[in-house]
């Protein structure tokens, strides 16, 4: 095995242990992301094909929910919901280089 094949081996096992921990870290039925599907598809008129990254956890005392969507157009959005907040904030991601 060459040493490009063990980076990829290494990245890949990195990001299925991310995803693990993500997994674990949420609720099992986290309503909140129908209303946050439902918010983007009244504000930013994008029909949500899948949600990435979705964290729920306290902060301040409060609980915050964190989800990044996928738009069946291809574009993409940060959207965060503090539980004292009616609305979740949207930020429009970007291309990035890793």
């Amino acid at each position: 095995m060459n040493l490009r094949s063990i980076l990829a081996l290494t990245v890949l096992c990195s990001c299925l242990a991310g995803q693990t921990g993500m997994t674990a870290a949420q609720s099992a039925d986290p309503a909140w992301l129908d209303d946050l599907s439902s918010q983007a598809a009244m504000e930013k008129q994008c029909e949500v094909a899948y949600h990435l990254n979705v964290r729920e956890y306290r902060q301040g005392g409060l609980w915050t929910f964190e989800a990044r969507i996928q738009c069946v157009d291809g574009r993409q959005f940060d959207a965060v919901r503090r539980e004292d907040e009616a609305d979740f904030t949207f930020r429009t991601c970007g291309t990035t280089v890793c």
